[in-house]
């Protein structure tokens, strides 16, 4: 059975995203890491029965579920009104994994080819699972599979991410290239 069919599908919940006023610029900060040497693992999640699995068929439902629900604190809304087929096709072109933890939805991350690597397209836990080392492990294995695919890989994230984000993303040994501020 697809792993998208055991999860089940459920509309996202309330509103989509936060409506607020920008009121301070937002930096972005573009991390990578091209020495799989250089990957500092995280130590196991303080959770049991946490399994990652890749999605497979792709399915665009699942991944427009993941964005908006993992997405709803930050302000993820660039894609939010993308077709059905919109998101079928974003799902055709990336692989996603998704996070549970006793058969629930945690986590998950996407992970798109490039001519120059890999990026960790998105990533992120749902906020219940916040706080208990499952986001570094998460982390660890979306590297490590990256690193399957090709040698570099890269990653953006920004000042609207939660708290632990970008401390997360130097753990593991990605460095930063390049900011921007918006």
């Amino acid at each position: 059975m697809p792993v998208a069919a055991r999860l089940g599908h459920t509309s996202p919940r309330g509103a989509v995203g936060k409506i607020s006023r920008m009121t301070e610029a937002v930096v972005r900060t573009y991390l990578e890491l091209d020495d799989p040497a250089e990957l500092r693992p995280a130590g196991p999640p303080r959770l049991d029965d946490v399994s990652v699995e890749r999605v497979t068929p792709p399915d665009g439902a699942l991944s427009r579920w993941l964005y908006a629900e993992v997405g709803r604190d930050y302000h993820w809304t660039d894609h939010l009104a993308r077709s059905d087929a919109d998101w079928q096709t974003w799902a055709d072109g990336v692989e996603t994994w998704v996070a549970t933890v006793a058969g629930e939805r945690a986590g998950y991350y996407e992970l798109r080819e490039e001519d120059d690597g890999v990026q960790v397209a998105y990533f992120g836990l749902l906020p219940a699972f916040h706080g208990q080392g499952l986001g570094g492990f998460l982390l660890t294995h979306a590297l490590r599979r990256a690193f399957e695919l090709a040698p570099r890989v890269w990653l953006h994230t920004c000042t609207l991410d939660g708290p632990a984000a970008l401390p997360n993303y130097r753990a593991r040994g990605l460095r930063p290239f390049r900011t921007q501020t918006l």
